[in-house]
């Protein structure tokens, strides 16, 4: 039987007279990799960051398992909740962004190993056994000791994966992850983002990749103006889709 590691309700965001999100409502099942589509500016970026509260929501909620994200029910009213009770939500939720975002001063070891001992609190020694577990599973394990200006596009983003892996989240976000790569190093990071894909992580990832999103992801949501103008299926969605807005974006991909 399946479950919903993640469901989003009317989820709605405005920078003042600008509404970029318009009640987008949608699950994410255990298990699930869910590749998110469309145009610039359709609110894709946007709505990825709302999930875990790097962008607050201008209205609805977010649900991550049983647990209420960025707010607490009292009553009927609902509570914003502060950074520091957010901080360990967010940990349930792993971010990969576009620009690597690794710390330059921190060897590649030390960076995944930074979140467990920090956030998470663990001893040093477990904090680096998961970092280097971390770092197996991006095929990255022997760049362990270098820094990150030392590595290739390709392999500072599998660091940012690792990063991410070893939170020992329940679901990974994934901001266009490949967005800021040269074209020959997209093969690598898509790869590793494939073997996680089949190996059950629930995902949600933001891209361009429209063939990978037709090969890899399990739903493919396309959005525009702020919507979802239609989910469902990859081979639906991306080979035979419905609404007039899909068919016209798609079209210039040549999707085969």
């Amino acid at each position: 039987m399946t479950r919903d590691v993640l469901k989003v309700e009317n989820l709605q965001k405005s920078y003042g007279d600008l509404c970029v999100l318009v009640g987008v409502s949608t699950t994410v099942q255990a298990g699930e990799c869910v590749s998110i589509i469309g145009p610039s500016g359709s609110g894709k970026t946007t709505f990825l960051r709302c999930l875990n509260y790097l962008e607050k929501p201008t209205a609805g909620h977010i649900h991550l398992e049983d647990m209420l994200i960025g707010e607490r029910l009292v009553g009927d009213r609902y509570i914003p909740l502060t950074e520091k009770q957010l901080a360990p939500q967010r940990l349930q939720m792993g971010f990969v962004f576009q620009n690597f975002c690794l710390w330059p001063h921190l060897t590649v070891l030390e960076n995944v190993a930074l979140s467990p001992f920090r956030a998470m609190k663990l001893s040093k020694s477990e904090s680096l056994a998961i970092a280097r577990n971390a770092l197996e599973r991006v095929h990255i394990a022997h760049k362990a000791d270098e820094y990150p200006d030392r590595l290739s596009g390709g392999q500072q983003q599998r660091v940012g994966i690792a990063r991410a892996l070893a939170q020992r989240p329940k679901v990974i976000l994934f901001d266009e992850p490949t967005s800021a790569l040269d074209p020959e190093l997209v093969g690598e990071v898509l790869e590793v983002i494939g073997e996680l894909a089949a190996d059950g992580l629930s995902m949600v990832l933001v891209t361009h990749e429209i063939t990978f999103a037709r090969d890899v992801a399990t739903k493919v949501i396309f959005m525009d103006g702020g919507r979802i103008v239609e989910e469902g299926a990859p081979r639906q969605v991306i080979m035979a889709p419905t609404q007039e807005r899909t068919i016209k974006f798609l079209s210039k991909f040549h999707a085969n």
